[in-house]
């Protein structure tokens, strides 16, 4: 086993750069292998509630227990930033919630944020509407019935996507994070970052100074 922590350890021996995401909190048990090598991690929270995180990925840690793993790694020298990833209509999409969050974050020591709202698909939309029955019609709307098609994905109108990620890009840019979102489609103002994965967090890492 320890499958991810032994592919660590041969990409750190050779001094790879490495980039993880993730949602588990499990990360930190590799930190002595992430500080060898020039490195980053970018943790998924999606929200504050850990009930209704728990609702939204099954089987995740909750939360909390991501903002930890931010604060820890970040007190290792290891460059964090969190994905906010992804914002859905009537379930995680209230401004001072988001705004909020990213405060966690950067309380916590995330230097970047990505945002990203939710695409549908027949398959994860069906299974969308099955775990929140309540929103099955709002989202047949704003997705089906008024949504555009691209890449294979029903997103929502432009206008809706700038309104609902909106309230991050403006908490991060206040804080001095940088934000980025990825397969928007919008303007330079969402776009406030070298990257959007977080890969240039990379060239702050204490290892590549020696390289």
């Amino acid at each position: 086993m320890l499958i991810t922590r032994k592919a660590l350890e041969l990409l750190s021996s050779r001094a790879l750069k490495i980039l993880i995401t993730t949602k588990s909190d499990i990360v930190i048990r590799d930190a002595d292998l992430l500080l060898k090598t020039p490195s980053a991690v970018m943790i998924t929270i999606t929200t504050l509630d850990p009930s209704l995180a728990k609702k939204l990925e099954p089987g995740a840690p909750p939360p909390q227990s991501r903002l930890r793993a931010i604060k820890t790694l970040s007190k290792a020298g290891i460059p964090v930033g969190a994905r906010i990833d992804p914002v859905i209509p009537g379930i995680n999409d209230d401004p001072r919630m988001l705004e909020e969050l990213v405060h966690r974050i950067k309380e916590n020591g995330g230097k970047h944020i990505v945002a990203s709202t939710y695409k549908a698909r027949p398959d994860n939309l069906s299974r969308m509407m099955n775990s929140f029955p309540e929103y099955s019609k709002y989202w047949r709307r704003l997705y089906i019935e008024e949504g555009v098609r691209l890449h294979g994905y029903r997103y929502l109108r432009k206008k809706q996507r700038e309104h609902l990620l909106r309230p991050i890009i403006d908490a991060s840019v206040s804080l001095g994070l940088t934000v980025a979102t990825c397969r928007e489609g919008l303007g330079p103002q969402f776009f406030r970052a070298p990257s959007c994965d977080g890969t240039h967090l990379i060239r702050y890492h204490p290892a590549k100074k020696s390289m």
